[in-house]
């Protein structure tokens, strides 16, 4: 699993993990009055979210039916095993309503500031231990839960991937190898050194079973622990996908992202909340540096 523990009193221990599942989701506009201005919105896609001390990131904003925000990253990070424990049919996790925070510069010695607050309210691992799910790709590769933001701090957000912009839709058929993808994060290892949140990839195709649910890619500044979760764009700013694992064999270096289409509408049927729809960013995809 990539996320990472790290508080004042235990200096970090470092795990890394596993992705996953669901299907096609709905897209709505994001009237910019319905935002935090992106250019002073404190929480966003790429921001650092601790739970109990794992320090994941931010993947995409989402909203339901009655108004609520949400806020998404890996379901591994409230995880509760070794980094082996991939398996989210099987593996521990915190229970629904944990709280989560969002914060900024976080380092293995210390959470950084508080942004604001949030509870866990949707987990695919959990949901897939309830339903008894067995299917194996679904099990390793359904990797993706909400954190539902406090009515206090949803004032805070905005949808945008910082400095791409975007997401402009979702991507509903996968990637080819060369396919380039973008993505935005600020894991705790790297101290808060901002020069190294953008990152930049290329897909080296769908999953070796050919199941679309996991998706290989190699980036220019690889994610590491604390990146579990970030969200990936495609060429036309559509997510794409959710990173969850550092691979080591066949492919040493490479990460793995879930299925973005397919984690949320496995989302959408599962976890009882009305009009789960994923929210376009409030300003235009533009893939230079």
């Amino acid at each position: 699993m990539l996320r990472t523990r790290s508080s004042v009193r235990r200096a970090a221990a470092i795990a890394a993990g596993t992705l996953t599942a669901a299907l096609a989701p709905a897209l709505i506009p994001s009237p910019a009055h319905a935002w935090a201005p992106a250019d002073s919105a404190t929480i966003t896609p790429g921001v650092m979210m601790y739970t109990e001390g794992a320090q994941c990131t931010a993947n995409f904003v989402f909203t339901d039916s009655a108004a609520n925000v949400y806020v998404g990253y890996a379901a591994h990070c409230a995880g509760l095993g070794e980094a082996t424990d991939t398996n989210g049919c099987a593996a521990k996790s915190l229970p629904l309503g944990t709280e989560v925070t969002f914060n900024e510069g976080g380092s293995l010695l210390s959470e950084g500031t508080v942004l604001g607050k949030g509870k866990l309210a949707y987990s695919s691992w959990l949901t897939m231990q309830k339903l008894g799910t067995t299917d194996e790709n679904a099990c390793a590769y359904n990797d993706f839960a909400l954190v539902k933001v406090d009515a206090a701090d949803a004032g805070k957000v905005n949808p945008s991937v910082p400095l791409w912009g975007g997401p402009t839709g979702i991507d509903t058929d996968g990637t080819a190898a060369g396919d380039k993808v973008y993505s935005y994060g600020n894991s705790s290892v790297r101290a808060d050194v901002d020069l190294l949140s953008p990152k930049v990839g290329f897909s080296l195709g769908d999953d070796v079973n050919g199941t679309r649910w996991s998706h290989p890619l190699y980036n220019l500044t690889p994610g590491i622990p604390g990146d579990s979760g970030s969200g990936f764009l495609n060429a036309d700013g559509q997510a794409v996908g959710t990173l969850s694992t550092l691979g080591l064999l066949p492919l040493a270096g490479s990460n793995n992202i879930g299925d973005m289409d397919l984690e949320l509408e496995f989302a959408q049927a599962e976890s009882g909340i009305s009009g789960l729809r994923l929210v376009n960013g409030t300003e235009p995809f533009s893939p230079v540096l």
